[in-house]
């Protein structure tokens, strides 16, 4: 679904925490949401299939649609060729999609509203092609990452109830259908369901764990990966490490004597305690960083990075002068550890100023650690205090 400008408690991306462990909703309460260039990538490449879309769909004139794509690329430093190619597959597909239904409608970038089975939830879908047989939805997942599944994805559940409270009076379709689509993984996925079937399911399903995730209760489940994969509260949730925990049952004193199944076992719960394990790495750096903690037999260190070269382009000038010709591999400069066994020691004093070492992430380390450790914020904050006593 396009990246929507605010949130619901109850969303419909965090549906497989809320729905499959009602209490985590509350351990979420509060923590901020993570961003990444990704996310941005994602919305430029939605905003640019919602423009062709429309313009195949006759909704814009072609003046608006150049003008509002020059705007993209400006802006965009993601819009590419490639991004181009993708959005016109999807577009395809969708196209395809509406022209073997007879007098469809199509809605883009629909608010969708389920708040009648998970109060207050509310989201924007991306396509919603609707007669009076099917209701068809449409996710663009731009994103390279893992493929989705179509199949009872409740994201796309939810957002089809939503769709259903918006037109379930207007048609007369009996047959839902959604529909992801991950152009970039060759993912086209789609799952069918009756309608029946999907307004049992916001009954009997979501409706109960919407109960139970806004008065904090319900069951701790961390089965499915969906209540895990993107839990803001990974780091310090005790029930999560306690589930994680559990491997502990497994003495490991001789690898060689686990049984097959036990071997199983451990790797169908390895995934989730590496990433876990993470969590509580990135939770404990912060404390020490943002808050001052002191957690024992621990610290923040600089870690490791590798020196790069500010301006490409000036380096290979100030090679060339030197002498050296050959610091190109195709259409671009060689790596600094090839241009250092090609121009020796020399390289430094040619490239004076080119050559930085970036600042390496905070890492946590064992105290043990022969690195400085890193003055938290905190600790910024006294002694620039004491500065000025």
């Amino acid at each position: 679904m396009a990246s929507p400008t605010s949130h619901a408690r109850l969303s419909a991306s965090g549906a497989g925490k809320w729905i499959n462990n009602p209490p985590s909703l509350w351990m979420e309460e509060g923590l901020p949401d993570t961003t990444s260039p990704y996310a941005q990538e994602g919305t430029d490449a939605h905003r640019l299939v919602e423009l062709k879309l429309k313009l195949a769909l006759g909704k814009i004139k072609k003046t608006y649609y150049t003008r509002q794509v020059n705007q993209l690329k400006k802006k965009s430093e993601f819009y590419g060729k490639s991004m181009e190619e993708y959005a016109d597959q999807h577009t395809d597909a969708v196209l395809e999609d509406f022209n073997s239904m007879p007098e469809a409608i199509s809605y883009l970038e629909q608010h969708v509203d389920f708040g009648k089975w998970a109060p207050g939830g509310f989201g924007t879908s991306d396509t919603i092609l609707v007669n009076d047989q099917v209701l068809s939805i449409w996710d663009l997942k731009y994103g390279k990452g893992v493929k989705v599944r179509a199949d009872h994805n409740v994201q796309m559940m939810l957002y089809a109830l939503g769709a259903i409270d918006f037109l379930g009076m207007l048609y007369d379709f009996t047959t839902v259908r959604m529909t992801i689509d991950q152009p970039r993984l060759g993912n086209l996925d789609t799952f069918e369901i009756s309608t029946r079937e999907l307004l049992d399911w916001g009954d009997k399903v979501v409706k109960p764990a919407a109960d139970a995730a806004l008065n904090g209760e319900g069951p701790w489940d961390f089965e499915d990966p969906a209540t895990w994969t993107f839990y803001k509260a990974a780091g310090f949730d005790k029930r999560l490490a306690e589930e994680n925990l559990k491997i502990r049952k497994y003495k490991f004193k001789e690898a060689n004597t686990l049984t097959d199944d036990e071997l199983a076992d451990i790797l169908q719960v390895a995934p989730r305690i590496e990433k876990w394990l993470n969590a509580v790495k990135d939770y404990t750096t912060d404390q020490i960083m943002s808050h001052g903690k002191q957690v024992p037999g621990f610290k923040v260190v600089e870690g490791r990075s590798n020196r790069r070269i500010t301006d490409p382009i000036r380096a290979a000038e100030e090679l060339a002068e030197a002498g050296f010709k050959d610091v190109f591999k195709p259409k671009e400069l060689q790596t600094l550890t090839n241009l250092q066994k090609l121009v020796g020691k020399d390289l430094d004093d040619i490239l004076n100023g080119l050559i930085v070492k970036p600042t390496g992430k905070p890492t946590l380390v064992p105290d043990t650690d022969k690195r400085p450790a890193l003055n938290s914020t905190a600790q910024a904050v006294a002694d620039f205090s004491e500065e000025d006593e």
